[in-house]
């Protein structure tokens, strides 16, 4: 049967009048009856459609034109309808709101010193640097020191902003104009005589001085917008708190402000852990592991690599590590216990439960960047260097240990040390020469000579380098043990992290109550920010040691002294 022949004209239709006068009408008289909270299907649409029109972006509509609104196409030509003042909110990320209108910061030398890219760090806020600023930062940029190349970073950066097109200096130069979008404010520079009178006693010619002086007079000049002095100097801080002006100390550069929200690497499981999520908990075994499948409330708090255990009396302990997270399910893989003599490793068993999380991670392959912490005796060194020469001797896994560490002083430096680079840092690594005769001894069995020789192999497997020549080097399969890590500031921890190449096992080993470093704390130590920014991360695991094994003597004197 042959089809029926198309259409010749398009079948009449009902104007857009006929459809919108109606519906717009009963639409609104509802609104307005019922209020928000009608429960009709014609509020159901957002208001935004009864004020958005399409047709109202570009003119008159033609004819043909297919009209959203009424689901067809218009006949006749119809008149651009006017459109309201109503825009679409674009969602954006939450900022915090500023509490009141931006203020002025004043930095001091040493902020900028400590920290090249503070300038962009202060959000919307303005940034004023007094001229002796410059002066000093001019003073400090000779040399191959830290604070010398923050210095020439810093110079570059106010070269870049004063040297952007379109700027005006004496109207503040835009600190976004060189790429930093975070940065909403401007940056000053003295351009007039800004002083005022300081108090008597306090000489005018000292740089500090002339700093506080500058900040007294922008707080009389701009009153009442606040002006704050940015200083890592605690005196400076100290002496404008005394002639009455606003301070504070360069907090940006800090990963944690208290050293107790430190990621532990462990986490005790509630007593109610069983009864909780005993129910659903699914359990396997693979190998000398048993594995558990967990879900509940607990899940969301844990970390990939993070070590769990359950402690409770008259119930079987559980000491587990975290190897996936799915969801809300999360994966326990029971640990192997080297506290066991046949589980020792170079002939050296862990005491406690953190030195055994510690060595399951030592241990294990698949982690290829640890982080120690702990106080002194608590065997960080010596589980680290058992571990490699395990798997440097006898699983042949990495070709040789690299050890490095800060060298900063506890006292005054003894000057220039003689011979070549390992003999310079032979001082430095007593640590490990204490370390390796305590392993020397736990091979008994192959008398003097066996022992000796045993040392030799140990030394040759072993080698010290010193910090300052790390940069553009590449480990391959090497087993690299940073010591003293809490004197690294977080550019120089990163620069000893990216030397690692395909093979290679990294550990970082330090106490965080034992910096030397100047202007270096808890909060802003290149070890603190190493285990903040890996934590979670599936091929690296920290864990905080927390008991002494040393001694009974150097255990009582890390509490009370």
């Amino acid at each position: 049967m042959p089809l029926p022949p198309a259409p010749t004209k398009r079948a009449a239709m009902l104007p857009p009048e006929a459809f919108d006068a109606p519906a717009r009408s009963s639409h609104k008289a509802a609104r307005k009856s019922e209020g928000p909270a009608a429960d009709s299907a014609l509020d159901e649409r957002p208001q935004i459609d009864d004020d958005f029109d399409p047709r109202a972006g570009g003119g008159d509509v033609q004819a043909g034109t297919f009209d959203p609104e009424i689901e067809t196409y218009l006949d006749e030509p119809q008149q651009a309808r006017k459109k309201k003042d109503v825009t679409v909110p674009v969602p954006q990320p939450k900022k915090k709101k500023a509490s009141g209108p931006p203020k002025m910061f004043v930095l001091d030398t040493n902020v900028l010193m400590h920290d090249p890219m503070s300038l962009f760090r202060f959000d919307e806020h303005d940034i004023f640097l007094p001229m002796v600023v410059l002066e000093e930062l001019d003073g400090h940029k000779k040399g191959t020191t830290e604070v010398a190349r923050n210095a020439r970073q810093a110079s570059r950066s106010l070269d870049a902003l004063a040297g952007a097109p379109g700027t005006d200096i004496a109207h503040g130069l835009k600190l976004e104009s060189t790429g930093h979008k975070e940065a909403g404010g401007c940056l000053f520079f003295q351009t007039m005589p800004l002083s005022s009178g300081l108090p008597m006693g306090l000489p005018p010619g000292k740089a500090d001085n002339q700093i506080l002086s500058v900040v007294q007079a922008l707080q009389e000049k701009h009153a009442p917008r606040q002006v704050v002095l940015v200083s890592k100097d605690i005196n400076m801080r100290v002496k404008a708190r005394a002639i009455g002006l606003i301070t504070e100390d360069y907090k940006n550069d800090k990963t944690l402000d208290d050293l107790d929200l430190m990621y532990s690497g462990s986490l005790a499981l509630p007593p109610d852990f069983w009864a909780k999520h005993g129910k659903t908990v699914e359990s396997w075994q693979s190998g000398l592991h048993t594995f558990y499948r967990i879900s509940g409330p607990i899940v969301p708090s844990l970390l990939i690599n993070q070590f769990v255990y359950f402690e409770s009396p008259g119930e079987p302990s559980l000491y587990a590590r975290v190897t996936e997270i799915r969801g809300k399910t999360a994966v326990l893989k029971t640990l192997k216990d080297y506290g066991h003599l046949k589980n020792a490793v170079w002939g050296v068993t862990t005491r406690n439960r953190e030195q055994n999380f510690a060595m399951n991670l030592l241990m294990d392959p698949e982690i290829d960047f640890v982080t120690l912490s702990g106080t002194a005796g608590t065997g960080k060194t010596l589980l680290a260097l058992a571990s490699g020469l395990t798997q440097v001797l006898d699983e042949r896994r990495y070709t040789e240990i690299i050890m490095t560490r800060a060298t900063v002083s506890v006292g005054e430096d003894i000057g220039f040390l003689p011979g070549t680079e390992e003999e310079k840092m032979g001082p430095w690594m007593g640590a490990l020469d204490d370390n390796l005769e305590v392993l020397g001894k736990t091979e008994n069995g192959a008398g003097e000579w066996g022992r000796a020789a045993t040392n030799e192999l140990i030394r040759s497997r072993i080698k010290i380098k010193s910090m300052n020549f790390m940069r553009g080097r590449t480990f391959l399969n090497k087993y690299v043990i940073i010591d003293e890590a809490q004197n690294l500031t977080p550019k120089q921890m990163k620069t000893l992290i990216t030397r690692a190449g395909p093979g290679s096992k990294i550990i970082c080993m330090g106490n965080l109550a034992q910096i030397d470093t100047p202007y270096l704390t808890e909060g802003s130590s290149g070890l603190t920010f190493a285990v903040d920014k890996f934590k979670g991360w599936p091929h690296s695991g920290h864990i905080t040691l927390a008991r002494g094994e040393r001694s009974r003597l150097a255990d009582f004197a890390s509490e009370v002294l």
